[in-house]
């Protein structure tokens, strides 16, 4: 994969540390330059994926659950401003599900996410402004919601001269309401 493409994998992790309000470091970020930049659209692409895996200390409970996910993305990269750097825009539906004891906690975030502003640091680095939109809703087993997070979020991330990716601080924290998922979902399941 084309390195400049790699931090297109890395937005369902970006999109789950938004809603978690988790911060962290992680490589192979790309370079937002364009190669191409006459072309108009870099990159357009529509993708799934889906996995599972058990989580041994749920939200801290001790509590063991299943979880599964899925994830359907679209990713649309175009030039902008005076140095027609590559701009990313995705938007996307991200559900999770955590079983334990037959009981079941759905939580579907509708998210939109996009380069605001892109400043080329003039020695190979890059710092990202990224304005991260949208609705997280948790429902417990009886399909009702117990727990929401709409609104939006601003942080900066920092793309170093070897392509690796930091994510910095949040610029403007989430506006609306924000429940606590953990609470209402251990609630949920073990209620």
């Amino acid at each position: 994969m084309n390195k400049k493409f790699a931090r297109l994998s890395l937005t369902g992790l970006v999109m789950l540390m938004i809603l978690v309000g988790v911060t962290g470091t992680a490589s192979a970020a790309p370079s937002p330059t364009s190669a191409n930049a006459s072309a108009g659209v870099v990159y357009i692409d529509r993708f799934h994926d889906q996995g599972a895996d058990e989580i041994v200390n749920f939200c801290g409970s001790g509590l063991m659950v299943q979880h599964t996910f899925s994830l359907d993305m679209f990713v649309h990269v175009v030039p902008h401003g005076p140095d027609q750097l590559d701009y990313f825009l995705a938007h996307g539906v991200w559900t999770d599900t955590y079983t334990s004891a037959e009981k079941t906690v759905t939580a579907v975030a509708n998210v939109m996410e996009k380069d605001q502003i892109i400043t080329d640091n003039g020695d190979g680095t890059f710092t990202i402004v990224i304005l991260a939109t949208g609705n997280a809703t948790a429902y417990g087993p009886d399909g009702k919601a117990i727990a929401r997070d709409p609104g939006q979020v601003r942080f900066v991330v920092y793309i170093d001269a070897d392509g690796n990716l930091t994510f910095g601080d949040v610029i403007k924290g989430s506006t609306g309401r924000s429940d606590d998922f953990c609470d209402a979902a251990v609630a949920a399941l073990t209620g």
